[in-house]
């Protein structure tokens, strides 16, 4: 099995660069022997720019004129009295911090030239032969001592290392010095400081590169560091960012107490790393010619085919695990998860919320991850106060109110204006919690449940409870104001709308996942039977006159046709309110929904979350046809980073962090009491393996075989208490096509075996 990737050609961009990273700092490698460049990066490398000190707009006192402007037919009214006036405001840039610049002095001719990432350390290599002899480089973020190490192997070193922050789009206004000086007889330390725009929030960053020259010399050439005959070059660095001038002895400190041996220092780290990466392994039954393919012959190849080729899925699925791993530890991944090679980030770097990070995170729970979770739960936790407060300012009410978007500093609401109302949009903090609510159903941890998620599912259910005042004359309640990111009614001008399907689904999702929590502690008895009256007054779905599920409960609000986003088949994935087994209509609504709506323009995230609707309703030629876009469309560079749109336009990860979800989805599908095998697997992926798929019932499928040739299919299930579960396969011949009924005891493999109908 392959657990890596590599490449026979430099990377002539940063985009093409290998990756490695440890959650809270990486590297993008890339250049040549002659000269190799490390991009650093930090998680918290985001450019003030007086964003920090915004608050939500303080409109409680015009919430009644505002739903009644909405519910009167005029929005465009209502958003102008609901946004205070204010202009769309960004949140603080994300941004690279300086590249380390390794250069040789008179280099030969390089042959036989391979660079590889190693999923399974984090390790990126490089290796090459010339006249001289034979080469080797190799880099890797420390999750365990928060460093970044470099070290490069040759017959005789003759170089140079120096600190640049020159890279492409640096804004004027923001300062960069460098400087080397001697640290012992075989050591430089060299040393980059960055500073913000003042009066603006943080003063800057700073980056500390401890130079090791071993068996050779070193000295200082003005900002650089200059190597001469050494059989070693090792680089240590240490990056951090600082509200005030920046305490260098510290970071020097670090450095001095680390041992300069970058086996050591690999070995600390994989011990942390390589078990969250094993935990679940995909074998698509590749053959091994195209498993070892370069990635150029991967991607050349699949541009001569439009069906998504499973060698390439298969390497995809396991670099989007390694990359998700890596670019999540102090925060969870950014729109570019943790990596960035220029200056001038699209949509600034940062967590869009509405959708792109729970996309990212869609196969964290099921792929085994809890760490990943975990960086979820810390920024919340952090943000918690901020929803509280967009709560009572925008809504007037008790319980929290999640933003659109946040750099990670805070989570205040201000992201709007008259024409981009998210003011109204009332489904964030529920839509953000269900990852977490995953985390519980699949782990069955109930001191998590107890604190911190409980507590802030009571909060989400305590909004709705607040916010939902207006009946309609049948007696149900309406939400209004209502918005569907980042979606208007066809043939009207303005987004303001009424019962927004994402709304009512997260209301009736965040009220009965509340009610479970307190009733499972024992807590909030006299809400718990509020809310049980709450959840019979909501609203039902609606289906348009096409026989689809439309995207607003509410008359005369019409579906459009062509948008990336289709937020009204929330009941579909990430919940399951509508399945094709409990509720077969709503599902082909559903279905009808989806092939209806266009994809604008391509944007991944659109893509890939149909995709993983498309899985839930199992309808395994949707699957495929929506991966397709995305590796089909030349939307995957070099380094298997994704774009956002096709052409490789704007590097961004929605697709390479979600398509792993994708796939365990369409293999292994599971709610609390049922674990689905199959349930939408393409024909193209004909036979395989998968194990340690997590499913929401505390069952784990450790092993799952299939071959659709030969029409059989067995799985493996696991699980740390007595459980029963109903298992099911949409395409299984006799029982367990409409579900058998299978006992897991505690500890002890089940086998499960079933023929397949093709």
């Amino acid at each position: 099995m392959r657990h890596g990737v590599h490449d026979t050609a430099p990377a002539e961009r940063w985009e093409d660069g290998f990756l490695t990273g440890n959650g809270e700092c990486g590297l993008i490698v890339s250049g040549d022997p002659a000269a190799e460049r490390l991009i650093v990066n930090h998680h918290r490398f985001v450019l003030p720019n007086g964003s920090r000190q915004l608050a939500p707009p303080a409109v409680a006192d015009r919430l009644d004129e505002v739903r009644d402007l909405v519910l009167a037919g005029d929005p465009v009214a209502a958003q102008r009295r609901f946004s205070d006036g204010r202009r769309l405001a960004w949140t603080q840039p994300f941004h690279p911090g300086f590249a380390i610049a390794v250069d040789r002095a008179n280099p030969a001719p390089a042959h036989g030239y391979r660079r590889d990432t190693d999923f399974r350390t984090g390790e990126v290599s490089a290796r090459w032969t010339d006249v001289a002899g034979r080469w080797r480089s190799r880099a890797f973020a420390s999750r365990a001592d928060r460093v970044l190490v470099y070290e490069l192997d040759g017959p005789s070193l003759d170089l140079e290392v120096r600190l640049s922050g020159d890279l492409p789009g640096r804004p004027a206004d923001v300062g960069y010095s460098a400087t080397a000086e001697p640290d012992g007889a075989r050591e430089v330390l060299l040393t980059v400081r960055g500073t913000y725009p003042p009066g603006l929030g943080a003063y800057g960053f700073t980056g500390v590169t401890r130079v090791v020259a071993v068996e050779g010399r070193v000295r200082v050439d003005g900002d650089r560091a200059v190597v001469r005959g050494a059989s070693r070059l090792v680089l240590v660095t240490v990056v951090d960012r600082s509200e005030g001038p920046p305490d260098e002895g510290a970071l020097r400190d670090r450095l001095r107490a680390l041992p300069a041996d970058p086996a050591r220092l690999l070995d600390r780290h994989t011990a942390l790393h390589r078990p969250l990466y094993e935990r679940v392994e995909l074998d698509l039954g590749v053959p091994p010619a195209e498993r070892e393919a370069p990635v150029g012959e991967l991607l050349a190849a699949q541009r001569r085919d439009p069906a998504p080729s499973p060698a390439l899925l298969e390497t995809m699925f396991h670099a989007g695990r390694y990359l998700l791993i890596s670019s999540s530890g102090v925060l969870p991944p950014r729109l570019t998860g943790l990596w960035l090679g220029e200056w001038g980030a699209a949509w600034s770097g940062d967590f869009t919320t509405d959708a792109n990070l729970n996309l990212q995170l869609a196969g964290a729970a099921t792929g085994a991850l809890p760490e990943v979770l975990d960086a979820l739960r810390a920024l919340i936790a952090d943000q918690i106060d901020d929803w509280r407060e967009n709560a009572r300012a925008v809504f007037g009410t008790r319980g929290v109110l999640a933003p659109s978007r946040t750099d990670g500093e805070h989570g205040r609401l201000f992201h709007l204006d008259a024409d981009w109302p998210w003011a109204m949009w009332v489904a964030g903090a529920d839509w953000l919690l269900v990852p977490l609510v995953e985390h519980w159903q699949v782990s069955g941890d109930d001191g998590f449940l107890a604190d911190p998620l409980a507590p802030w599912l009571v909060e989400a259910a305590m909004f709705f409870d607040d916010f939902l005042e207006r009946e309609d004359e049948h007696g149900s309640l309406v939400f209004v104001p209502s918005y569907s990111p980042e979606v208007a009614p066809a043939a009207r001008p303005g987004a303001a709308a009424v019962n927004a399907t994402m709304d009512i689904a997260a209301a009736r999702h965040a009220l009965s996942t509340a009610i479970e929590a307190c009733r499972r502690l024992g807590t909030e008895d006299a809400a718990v039977a509020r809310w049980e009256t709450l959840l019979k007054q909501l609203p039902p779905y609606v289906l348009d006159d096409r026989g689809a599920l439309a995207e607003w409960a509410w008359p005369g609000l019409e579906t459009p046709d062509d948008h990336r986003h289709i937020s009204h088949l929330y009941p579909v994935w990430p919940l399951h309110e509508i399945t094709p087994d409990g509720t077969p209509e709503l599902a082909e609504a559903a279905r009808r929904a989806l092939v209806l709506r266009g994809d604008e323009n391509l944007s991944a995230h659109g893509s890939l979350h149909r995709a993983l609707c498309a899985a839930r309703l199992h309808d395994a030629p949707l699957v495929e046809e929506n991966l397709a876009k995305i590796v089909g469309g030349d939307m995957v560079f070099r380094s298997l980073m994704t774009s956002h749109n096709p052409g490789l336009d704007t590097y961004n990860a929605d697709a390479a962090h979600a398509i792993p979800a994708v796939v365990i989805e369409a293999l292994v599908g599971s709610r609390p009491g049922v674990v689905e095998l199959l349930p939408a697997v393409p024909a193209r992926w004909a036979h395989g393996r998968i194990r340690g798929v997590r499913c929401r019932n505390r069952v784990t499928v450790a092993e799952m075989a299939w071959d659709l040739e030969r029409a059989s299919a067995h799985a493996v299930l696991r699980c740390d208490v007595d459980v029963t579960v109903s298992v099911r396969c949409p395409i299984a011949r006799g029982p367990f096509r409409r579900g058998e009924r299978v006992p897991v005891p505690a500890g002890e493999p089940v086998r499960v075996e079933f023929a397949l109908e093709i």
